[in-house]
């Protein structure tokens, strides 16, 4: 799906030319916390996502935060192109790096996807359905897809910088730039909202879109100490999706 493409063009903010970091020990999630956004392809209303802070786990010993996005497509949808998916994220409890991931969609092409860090041998295993994949090469400090949401949300985003970060999907290793913008004002449902834009350079993603394509990807955080992701604004090819903050609950 077209979101889980978007999360792995995602990253991290830090200082002007580096790499990514927790600059700030204080953190801006907490176990409860659940923030809402709708959908649209072009003009059509195409669901609801979910992003939520689960209560802290121990994976092989490892104290982790536990992330969880859930996505759903609505009945319109449905029709041409039903979505049911859930990820799951583990990172360790000092924000340095990820532990395990987890996806499963129900769709036309589901997927019940497992990464395995294995920081010692620095290698990711990817499982679908069970069946293992030949592990790969990881850089120091690599996140899976969604933990990157929350990372964002741990730095400076400090105008005109220019950082880059590894990530992976459990298959593709990539190290991306990002352009940190201005701050803005940004309008959703209504609401303004002071704001801070990040481009990712897409040509790092040339392993997984295609050139010709003419990926585009811009997203809107909030200048505030939650940090919160408001808006995210895709295309690839023709197809154009955005995803606009609604909620944060409690």
């Amino acid at each position: 799906m077209i979101l889980s493409l978007i999360l792995i063009m995602l990253l991290p903010s830090s200082l002007i030319s580096g790499s990514a970091r927790v600059i700030d020990k204080k953190i801006p999630f907490y176990p409860g916390e659940k923030l809402t956004y709708e959908g649209k392809w072009g003009i059509i209303l195409a669901g609801e996502v979910t992003l939520e802070v689960l209560p802290k786990e121990t994976i092989n010993g490892v104290e982790t935060y536990h992330f969880a996005m859930i996505t759903k497509t609505n009945a319109a949808v449905d029709l041409l192109y039903k979505i049911r998916e859930r990820q799951d994220s583990y990172v360790d409890a000092d924000m340095t790096r990820s532990v395990l991931y987890k996806k499963r969609t129900e769709s036309e092409h589901p997927r019940d996807v497992v990464i395995n860090f294995n920081w010692e041998k620095l290698e990711a295993t990817y499982t679908n359905f069970g069946k293992n994949e030949s592990p790969v090469n990881i850089l120091p400090g690599s996140f899976d897809p969604l933990a990157l949401f929350f990372i964002l949300r741990l730095q400076d985003l400090t105008e005109n910088s220019v950082i880059e970060i590894p990530i992976t999907n459990g298959n593709t290793n990539i190290r991306v730039k990002a352009t940190i913008g201005k701050k803005d004002l940004i309008e959703i449902k209504g609401k303004m909202y002071n704001s801070v834009e990040v481009t990712p350079d897409m040509e790092q993603l040339e392993n997984i879109v295609k050139k010709s394509e003419n990926p585009q990807l811009r997203i809107w955080f909030s200048t505030d100490e939650k940090k919160i992701p408001l808006k995210i604004q895709s295309k690839v090819g023709i197809v154009s999706f955005i995803f606009e903050f609604v909620s944060m609950a409690p």
